[in-house]
């Protein structure tokens, strides 16, 4: 047995801030509602009309709702489990994929979080040239200071950063309901009816289908938000409640700005807006005005995304170093109940990241997919999680086995997360292993400092297949099979 350190005397930490259902509902539509939603009307336009959008939106609306019904059921089933997706990932396939869940869920984080730096200092490149696409020397310069601010805030404490994400929830939500309103009082019946069977270029329904779907990937994560965040919730129903009320609640915003789209201008014509495509669409109905308080929401829809996806990832590195499936030095937490080390982490990774984008001719792109794929891999093991609980016997289960639509729904969620994952392309899978593989080196940290066996025989194949994984990745870069 190892002996307790003086890391270990840093984690005995203080009282864990307990957060109500309507803090950890924001926490749910904050993560989720970012950047993503500004973009909708062009990324279906150019792939689907009115038909096609509204399949499109049943499908990826059924099988996220099942998602959020797994988080749901866990959270009750498995209230022992906390910080989510991690949590689940470990007890039902070991520590070593756990770690993999835990590490790839915040990497996620990072590469997601830098997305919202480059859409901001883009949006205001319209008006201020220097910024560029946000890629440009000065735009990397604001967006370090604005990061580092953010690290400051969150340093400050748990309930001020909740309680920052709850009223700027509430201010990015008005401009997205305020265009959905004047979209509805421009509406040209004429227009969504040439709109409803897509343009020429789109393709059969089912090609629009396929094509659309891929784009509802990146504006859905998030939903497992009030389940990352369990640890510090009031009643642990209460968790279960807020993913499911966050979810019905973006989803209803989501379809409603794609849809209220199609009746203000042709398909062909939002496809062709720059984005935030939401901004031409409104300009073309009232003026410019529009245009300017699209962009102001789109700044502050961000840095609330951005807030709340940074409070996860910190989460998710400090619960996973208190499993001791993560170096000790993460799970430390000062007096205000925020994992300093880990915050500190997670914002280093992002910079990092951010740096780089100046050398990429497509970061931007590149990130939002990516952020999809490494989010998946957690997803895709937190739902087979369920399906595992729901059919066998496990006395941890609380309340015995799982009911039969809990098992439904944990089977459509795992095979809606496996499409996804496969949709998502052979590219972007290589790439994960390419981070997934040296990560690694944090999971040997943690094993010796408990003084353990490095790696199980179960857990050598887990790793052989990543390590294999990562060299294919960089052959397929340097022969240029695939590219960033």
């Amino acid at each position: 047995m190892p002996q307790a350190t003086a890391s270990d005397a840093d984690s005995a930490s203080p009282p864990t801030a307990k957060l109500p259902l309507l803090t950890l509902t924001a926490m749910v539509v904050g993560s989720m509602v970012g950047a993503g939603v500004f973009s909708l009307p062009g990324r279906f336009a150019e792939e689907t009309g009115v038909a096609g959008a509204l399949i499109a939106w049943a499908v990826a609306g059924t099988g996220m709702l099942m998602l959020a019904f797994v988080f749901q059921s866990l959270a009750v089933r498995r209230p022992d489990l906390d910080a989510g997706v991690y949590a689940y990932a470990k007890a039902g396939f070991g520590e070593y994929l756990g770690f993999f869940a835990a590490f790839g869920y915040w990497a996620s984080t990072c590469v997601g979080n830098v997305t919202y730096w480059v859409l901001i200092m883009s949006t205001a490149g319209s008006i201020w040239p220097a910024l560029g696409d946000g890629d440009t020397a000065l735009a990397v310069v604001l967006s370090s200071l604005g990061l580092w601010a953010f690290f400051w805030i969150i340093r400050r404490g748990v309930k001020e950063a909740t309680a920052i994400n709850r009223v700027v929830t509430v201010a990015k939500l008005v401009p997205i309901v305020f265009f959905v309103v004047l979209a509805l009082v421009y509406f040209e019946p004429r227009v969504f009816a040439d709109n409803f069977g897509g343009a020429d270029y789109a393709g059969s329904l089912f090609t629009q289908v396929r094509g659309t779907m891929l784009a509802t990937v990146f504006v859905f994560l998030g939903v497992e938000g009030a389940s990352v965040y369990s640890r510090h919730a009031r009643r642990r129903a209460d968790v279960g409640r807020a993913t499911v009320l966050g979810f019905l609640s973006v989803f209803a915003v989501f379809a409603s700005v794609t849809i209220v789209s199609y009746g203000i201008l042709p398909m062909d014509e939002i496809a062709a807006l720059r984005q935030p495509s939401m901004a031409g669409v409104l300009e073309s109905a009232v003026g410019t005005w529009g245009r300017v308080f699209i962009s102001v929401g789109l700044v502050v829809s961000v840095l609330g995304a951005y807030l709340a996806w940074t409070l996860m990832a910190a989460e998710v590195l400090f619960v996973a170093a208190k499993d001791d499936d993560m170096p000790r030095f993460l799970r430390r937490a000062n007096a205000a109940d925020v994992p300093v080390p880990a915050l500190l982490m997670t914002s280093l990774l992002t910079q990092a990241v951010l740096v780089a984008t100046s050398f990429s001719d497509d970061a931007f792109n590149f990130a939002l997919n990516l952020t999809s794929a490494l989010s998946l891999v957690p997803y895709l093991l937190a739902a087979a999680f369920a399906v595992r609980i729901g059919s066998r016997p496990d006395p941890r289960t609380e309340g015995g086995r799982t009911s039969r639509r809990e098992l439904v729904c944990a089977l459509v969620a795992t095979l809606y997360t496996a499409f996804l994952l496969y949709a998502a392309g052979l590219k972007f899978l290589l790439v994960s292993f390419i981070l997934y593989a040296p990560a690694t080196a944090l999971f040997v940290m943690a094993r010796r400092e408990q003084g353990r066996r490095l790696f199980s025989p179960g857990e050598l194949v887990v790793l052989a297949v990543s390590v294999a994984g990562a060299v294919l990745g960089l052959v397929a870069l340097a022969a240029g099979w695939i590219s960033l």
